[in-house]
């Protein structure tokens, strides 16, 4: 058995399929490629939530639904909990998050699936010492996430952009954060204990924040003339080229063309494509010279910070966006825990010392 539980299977599920060899990502019995650019983040929701949720509004109630309940959050948490002032986006939405009552009901699950909205965009205003900007409750929830952002309505395109993003990101099989949720979940805590267990997972650096230091390496390269010495040089000195491998696509992660389709529909407010496309060329060329022997592909963090950076997000931030979307999954996940009705309570093999004889 593996210490990090590859090849062990943990449950059974029919929210997602994650075929690593083939490159192929299933959700509810759609293929990605079906899903992302053409669904929204309440169509999303609907169609993950299908059969666990009953109650939960469907088409335009369920935007609607949203919008009202952003609109709540924002002015019972965001306007009237004080939190230090050195918390970063991240920790700023766990906070706020957990100030939401536990429960299993609709209820819940709607002021989940509204709240990283309505906290994300606070948060980061807050960051920049500015006022946050009141939901709009008649817009569906990626444009109000960019208007509260920045506080101009955005564009059709940058709209559609964002849903593309939180639709990519929706569910992935039993990630680390996803397995979280359904641990907390299955000792019936609560959903929003659940949620809180994803958050936490998803903010370390091995999971939703890697996306960051993407940024950080774009930053540094500046200009296309400079990524390959500056990639090789990163490799001389033992460094991992964030962006590139997965822990499970042997192939070219699903994710990174949806996200790289969406940045190119973005037109002028494309941001730094070409020179993030001078990158990828470079990297994927370096590293099939320099590892032959592993699969080393694009991954979603590539093309994930480059999309959240053209519309206007921190990288400090990105988490609480990748939050918005796997919401959707660590909610449908924890229902299907739930309905299972089985503690998740694996066993672990001891390699200590073993008590001495009595003499």
């Amino acid at each position: 058995m593996s210490d990090g539980l590859e090849d062990v299977v943990a449950a059974h599920t029919v929210l997602s399929e994650v075929d690593g060899a083939a490159g192929r990502l299933v959700l509810r019995g759609h293929s990605l490629d079906a899903l992302a650019g053409h669904a929204s983040f309440e169509e999303m929701a609907s169609l993950m939530l299908d059969g666990f949720v009953a109650d939960l509004p469907r088409g335009e109630a369920l935007a609607v639904a949203l919008g009202r309940i952003r609109a709540r959050l924002f002015d019972e948490i965001v306007l009237r909990a004080a939190l230090p002032g050195e918390l970063s986006p991240v920790e700023a939405l766990r906070a706020w998050t957990a100030l939401i009552p536990d429960g299993e009901d609709v209820g819940t699950v709607l002021s989940l699936l509204a709240a990283p909205a309505a906290f994300t965009a606070a948060a980061v205003r807050r960051q920049r010492g500015l006022a946050p900007v009141a939901p709009d409750p008649a817009l569906p929830q990626a444009a109000d996430t960019l208007r509260m952002l920045s506080g101009a309505a955005p564009s059709a395109a940058q709209a559609a952009a964002l849903d593309t993003y939180l639709v990519t990101v929706a569910d992935h099989g039993l990630n680390a954060s996803t397995f979280a949720a359904r641990v907390v979940a299955s000792t019936r805590a609560g959903l929003v204990s659940a949620e809180l267990a994803g958050i936490g997972a998803l903010k370390g650096p091995l999971h939703g924040g890697a996306p960051g230091p993407v940024i950080e390496m774009l930053d540094a390269i500046g200009e296309p003339v400079n990524a390959r010495p500056w990639l090789e040089a990163a490799l001389d000195r033992g460094e991992r080229l964030m962006g590139f491998g997965h822990r499970i696509y042997r192939v070219r992660d699903p994710r990174a063309d949806a996200l790289k389709s969406a940045i190119r529909r973005l037109g002028a407010d494309a941001g730094r494509l070409v020179l993030a496309e001078a990158v990828e060329r470079a990297a994927l060329a370096i590293l099939r010279e320099r590892k032959p022997n592993r699969a080393l592909e694009t991954n979603v963090e590539f093309y994930t910070a480059l999309l959240l950076e053209a519309l206007g997000f921190p990288p400090e931030a990105f988490t609480c966006v990748f939050a918005m979307g796997r919401t959707i999954g660590w909610l449908a996940h924890a229902h299907e825990q739930i309905a299972g009705g089985r503690l998740i309570r694996p066993q672990s093999v001891y390699v200590g010392p073993r008590p001495k004889a009595a003499a």
